[in-house]
């Protein structure tokens, strides 16, 4: 049965991909788990970081498993698949907290986004990436021609989506859009897990959001949310509340 596991190593949360008999492909029951996971250690304060990967050795994961979607009708595959996807992947590229993707293997169509969703990718040697989307005909709908082109130059998305061709790990590192290759991913990706969790957490996120804000990465959200957050820390706030729980006029401190 394909799933998604959370597997807590202290202050290390791993979400890993587990339908290696379709390398990974995701179906969604696994898509539901990973909402769910997010949603939970997002409001885990004991989590400082989390960590994607997959079980197996051939393949991070190909994308969408095509028997989940292929009978679907338009309206419910543009409507429900392709939406509820998309709102999952960008709930995962706008967790508070710091992520990395372990890229074991292949990362194809929705595999791919999945990894792009997360703020460092690790890849191992043999792997490589790609969007297949247009061999099935269908398009890359959970942000392949969105997220990935801030994260890759232009011709390179094309040369995937438009040509059918795979970028291997050197080239991946090349561009920047993994942060190392090797032979171990995961012994690897550990190491920048056990850097991160010596960092101040507050610090992390509030630059995280930043640097998101800054990226176009749902910037209204992002810049709100550490307005609400400079705001809480005042007099005002705290005058606020009180005469509002003692049904008084609120009487503000000056500057």
């Amino acid at each position: 049965m394909s799933t998604l596991h959370r597997i807590d190593h202290g202050a290390l949360a791993e979400l890993r991909l587990d339908n290696t008999a379709r390398m990974n492909a995701l179906t969604q029951p696994m898509l539901q788990a990973l909402a769910g996971h997010l949603d939970a250690i997002e409001r885990d304060t004991a989590v400082r970081c989390v960590m994607v990967t997959a079980e197996g050795e051939r393949a991070f994961c190909t994308g969408a498993d095509i028997n989940a979607w292929g009978d679907l009708s338009p309206a419910d595959f543009a409507r429900h698949w392709v939406r509820d996807g998309h709102r999952i992947f960008d709930r995962l590229a706008r967790l508070s907290k710091p992520t990395l993707a372990v890229l074991n293997g292949h990362a194809f169509g929705g595999g791919l986004e999945l990894a792009a969703a997360c703020d460092l990718r690790i890849m191992a040697s043999g792997a490589s990436l790609a969007l297949p989307e247009a061999g099935v005909g269908i398009v890359p709908g959970w942000s392949g021609t969105q997220r990935l082109l801030r994260l890759l130059p232009e011709p390179v998305v094309k040369e995937m989506a438009l040509f059918g061709h795979r970028v291997k790990a050197d080239r991946a590192l090349a561009f920047g859009f993994v942060a190392a290759v090797s032979d171990d991913p995961r012994a690897t990706a550990m190491g920048f897990v056990e850097r991160a969790l010596g960092l101040s957490p507050r610090a992390v996120e509030i630059s995280k959001s930043m640097i998101h804000a800054a990226a176009g990465e749902d910037p209204g959200a992002m810049i709100e949310a550490l307005g609400s957050a400079a705001i809480s820390a005042t007099a005002d706030r705290a005058e606020g509340v009180a005469a509002f729980r003692e049904k008084r006029k609120p009487i503000f401190p000056g500057t």
